[in-house]
């Protein structure tokens, strides 16, 4: 393993003090957890129930076995292989925890449109029938496609993203092996392993991880490229950029980062490299346009709403960098990213400039929430990494990453993961599945009104679609939306502006009343519309799934009303 840092051997006093700082740092955000506010798995939450001796012994046996792991060296022609490995086997254990994040919904219902009408109508229709908000299309078109070739089937999404995620732990190794050496990169791919946070939003059907993966590729791609030359990389660079220009509008302040990765090489030979990068820019540039040319009308509305509503939202939404550096994050990888900027100040390293960028305009724009952070988290990562190689002996250096790896690993897996399996959302999971095993093919859904949460219920229907096999029919009645100025200012708009696909519309002359009746209401005994109640006047209550938590307001009790069995001579019995 080649290091810029002269190998000293490993001291016993230190390694017992790192193995001390481990336990004591988990003691201590234990301690302060109400500092804790992540919107998500804040550790007043997740530790809630947690039995401090038993996650200690089990932070003491993980302590022991980052020791024996440090031992191991890792020949470099299988570094990649490993990681890669390491990753996919890490987040599909939490592929078990339901669709936490609302917006779920829309991404599922934008797949689901080029699902069933195909490309060519989800294309057109972008930002018109198929409602796009402040997305774009890239994500929702793969997660569509998946759909499409696969069925509607919830775990080749966790698949598809899971092994977005192995590819970005990868991309990273390269990335920091390219810029410096095997050392910042081996480190950077395993830390990404030590932010427990980023494990719980790997399996969900959301944007941010594949974001993470098409920014990573581009960053790296394009370093190739420039450093390289050849038409393979440069055409790889080239789309690389355009799947990240497409994926979320947060990643284009983000790829600013490129002028800078120029930069940066454009010392090497001025003229090569400024013609390989107009070469790169070329494609993204044609693409952009043609964007623009062909749905101005919706990216200029969705930048309005961007400017006028998610903008100042960051004020409201947003959660403490002490939550995200310090909780969300394993400290120790924080600590060795704010070190790592004094050494490259030190040593003048303009490449540290390429990873430190998108940190500093989030600290300049105050990007103060978890979740917009996600796709440069590998960035962060490579700082960290950066940092642990200013420790002179390798075996100090490879025990501090195991720790960081595997204590990160306990507290994700046993105590954000049960903490997910006790929310709410769980029910829908749970009744998805349950209705896959009653008779007919088609099940009535009735989504009563959320009181409490300023949430629409029609969204709760796509959530549940996504966990079930059978052909849903939803009548979206009025739920009576609150005041447009408390709506125009709610982390929840979107789901106002949602309207009912039409393949969620009863067919003529369907089953007449016979399908299954699925209701979602926000809590245990919630009365049902007249309407409703006439409805199952001849149905029994087949199953109810009512786990509830305290932490969110917007609840999904599901209760499945089944048909009373006939007698022979079509009579209920």
């Amino acid at each position: 393993m080649v290091t810029s840092a002269r190998e000293e051997p490993a001291d016993t006093l230190v390694i017992g003090f790192i193995s001390l700082l481990t336990l004591s740092a988990f003691l201590t955000q234990f301690v302060f957890r109400a500092l804790d506010d992540n919107r998500l798995t804040s550790w007043q939450w997740v530790f809630a129930e947690t039995d401090l001796a038993g996650m200690s012994g089990l932070l003491v046996a993980g302590i022991v076995a980052a020791y024996v792991l440090s031992r191991v060296s890792l020949p470099e022609r299988r570094a990649a292989g490993v990681l890669a490995l390491s990753a996919f086997l890490t987040a599909a254990v939490f592929w078990r925890e339901p669709e936490v994040i609302v917006d779920a919904a829309r991404y599922f219902t934008q797949a689901k449109h080029l699902e069933t009408y195909g490309i060519g109508y989800f294309i057109a229709e972008w930002g018109r029938e198929v409602s796009a908000w402040t997305d774009l299309p890239l994500v929702p078109f793969l997660y569509g496609t998946i759909f499409g070739l696969g069925g509607e089937r919830r775990v080749l999404i966790q698949l598809f993203t899971t092994l977005l995620f192995s590819g970005t732990v990868v991309l990273t190794y390269l990335l920091g092996k390219t810029l410096w050496d095997e050392t910042v990169g081996l480190y950077a791919g395993g830390l990404l392993l030590g932010m427990p946070y980023l494990l719980t939003q790997v399996p969900l059907m959301l944007v941010d991880v594949p974001t993470m993966f098409f920014l990573t590729l581009a960053v790296f791609s394009v370093t190739k490229a420039l450093r390289e030359g050849g038409a393979g990389w440069i055409a790889l660079s080239s789309a690389a950029v355009a799947l990240a220009f497409l994926s979320k509008y947060s990643t284009w302040l983000w790829l600013t980062v490129l002028p800078l990765v120029l930069a940066v090489h454009v010392r090497r030979a001025p003229r090569l490299v400024l013609r390989r990068g107009a070469l790169i820019a070329l494609a993204p540039m044609v693409l952009a346009g043609a964007v623009l040319v062909l749905k101005h009308d919706v990216v200029a509305q969705q930048l309005r709403l961007l400017q006028g509503y998610q903008l100042p939202g960051l004020r409201r939404w947003r959660e403490s960098f002490v939550s995200t550096f310090f909780f969300q994050i394993h400290p120790f990888i924080t600590a060795a990213a704010l070190y790592s900027g004094v050494a490259a100040v030190r040593k003048r390293d303009w490449r540290y400039s390429i990873i430190a960028w998108a940190w500093l305009l989030a600290v300049v724009m105050r990007a103060e929430r978890i979740r917009y952070l996600v796709p440069v988290l590998p960035m962060l990562a490579l700082m960290a990494s950066y940092g642990l190689r200013e420790i002179g002996s390798r075996e100090v250096r490879r025990f501090a990453a195991c720790c960081i790896v595997l204590s990160s690993l306990l507290v994700a897996g046993f105590a954000y993961l049960p903490h997910l399996m006790r929310m709410s959302a769980v029910n829908l999971r749970d009744a998805g599945n349950y209705a896959d095993s009653i008779e007919g093919g088609t099940v009535e859904v009735v989504a009563l009104p959320q009181g409490q949460a300023g949430i629409n219920p029609a969204v709760s229907v796509a959530l549940l679609d996504l966990f079930t096999g059978k052909r849903i029919t939803h009548q979206n009645g009025s739920p009576g939306s609150p005041p447009r100025e408390k709506v125009e200012t709610s982390p929840l708009r979107f789901t106002w502006e949602h309207r009912d696909p039409a393949y969620y519309t009863a067919p003529a002359g369907g089953s007449k009343g016979e399908a299954a009746v699925i209701v979602i209401s926000e809590r245990v005994g919630q009365s049902l519309p007249e309407a409703i109640e006439r409805k199952i006047a001849g149905y029994h209550l087949a199953r109810t799934f009512q786990v509830s938590d305290e932490w969110f307001q917007y609840q999904t009790v599901v209760r499945i009303y089944q048909p009373l069995e006939r007698a022979p001579t079509g009579r209920r019995q």
